[in-house]
């Protein structure tokens, strides 16, 4: 028994989340109506476990409702702020789902239709649709056509299915801008062409701050040697958002007011900011999730040969070559890292690799992928499913709190 969830970002165009899916997987539905089920329980764990703020981080959540589910007003358990009622493109062919629709729609729902076909039985429901979704992972001779009518009528078109680069250039050359997929996250962004962190005493850092006993001493200086580090961390730890009655004027005064814990996730966030000031912020909150999501079941592994903050590095450092703009390889290839956690992420190998592939399963909503790959971990499903629950609530909580300093320093400008 048990259920998986896992929220996949919708990308707008400036880069940005702009909304999430929740997909999910209910492991004990044995019942003929599978789908009522499914939808049911995702909705009663999401409000018994989670809400729109710990997870989504204040985004809507597109949610697929079936006609049984309308009729019986479950949308109305979530504000119309939150929540994007999202049907499958058969819905249309039951005998009152318009009906159903257009009551939720003047209740201030947004509505989205997922899989939207060139037909005309769509035409009737298109005045109460707000968004079109449509499946890119698969080719459609009518989607001139359906482009077409979305701009025509004033919809917002979203494209998923984009799970590689080749169907993410197809998308993008028919100017579909909002977007959703594996792919995604990592093709909105353009790698920092020339960053001053990205050397030795960068990654010396990472490893420094993420020991399970870390040294201040050491990470202090680590950073003294860094005069674009240093200067960043006291303009920091002095701007508005701490308000600290007495400036701190050393690194090691600026590590005890900001924390060991709020220190690594910000070193790799600021490692990573443009020149024009631009924070790839998808990408890195996949590496504080996936750094944090291995972390967490790094505890429950036998035979892990790899600590739990040598678990988290695995996962953070895993999206490193996208970030640096190189092959993962060599990225990693000068790192003082194990060998186990190169080869766990370069060729899948050992018991390192099963975790990481475990977690990448699992973010990507690869049940079927991820099953055998926790039975070999010796890790139940039911652990997995709350792991990652618990990691996307603390990345958003970490990624507000280091996004506070930057908004606080803007408001003064």
């Amino acid at each position: 028994m048990g259920a998986n969830i896992v929220r996949q970002p919708i990308i707008g165009p400036d880069g940005e989340a702009y909304a999430y899916e929740l997909l999910y997987e209910d492991r004990g539905v044995t019942l003929y109506n599978q789908q009522d089920t499914q939808a049911a329980n995702m909705i009663e764990d999401f409000l018994l476990e989670m809400d729109n703020v710990r997870l989504l981080n204040n985004k809507k959540a597109f949610i697929t409702f079936t006609p049984n589910l309308l009729e019986k007003d479950i949308p109305k358990m979530f504000n119309p702020e939150h929540l994007v009622i999202q049907i499958e493109d058969t819905i249309l062919v039951h005998p009152v789902a318009q009906k159903l629709i257009e009551e939720h729609k003047k209740s201030g729902y947004e509505i989205a239709i997922k899989g939207f076909e060139f037909s005309s039985r769509y035409f009737a429901i298109l005045d109460i649709v707000d968004i079109i979704k449509i499946n890119m992972s698969k080719p459609n001779p009518s989607l001139n056509s359906i482009l077409d009518i979305a701009r025509s009528f004033g919809k917002r078109v979203i494209g998923y299915g984009i799970n590689s680069k080749e169907i993410y250039d197809t998308a993008k050359s028919y100017g579909i801008e909002y977007l959703q997929g594996t792919h995604v996250a990592e093709s909105m962004y353009s790698p920092v062409a020339q960053v001053e962190h990205l050397q030795s005493n960068f990654f010396q850092l990472i490893i420094a701050i993420t020991k399970d006993e870390p040294d201040l001493d050491e990470i202090a200086t680590i950073i003294s040697r860094d005069v674009t580090l240093t200067f960043s961390l006291l303009k920091l730890v002095n701007s508005a958002y701490f308000a600290l009655r007495n400036p701190a004027r050393s690194v090691k005064q600026a590590l005890v007011v900001l924390g060991v814990g709020q220190l690594k996730q910000w070193v790799y966030l600021l490692s990573f900011k443009n020149s024009d000031g631009k924070i790839p912020t998808e990408l890195i909150k996949t590496s504080f999730l996936r750094g944090q999501f291995c972390q967490e079941l790094a505890p429950y592994i036998p035979d892990l040969p790899i600590s739990k903050s040598e678990a988290y590095l695995m996962g953070m450092f895993s999206t490193l070559g996208l970030l640096m703009g190189v092959k993962l390889e060599d990225a990693l290839e000068p790192l003082p890292i194990t060998d186990d956690i190169k080869d766990g992420l370069l060729k899948g190998e050992g018991i390192c690799g099963t975790l990481f592939q475990l977690v990448l399963k699992y973010d990507n909503a690869d049940w079927k992928g991820m099953t055998p790959l926790a039975s070999e971990l010796g890790i139940e499903e039911n652990i997995v499913s709350q792991k990652y629950l618990e990691s996307a609530e603390y990345v958003n909580q970490v990624w507000n709190d280091l996004m506070s300093p930057y908004s606080a320093e803007s408001t003064k400008k």
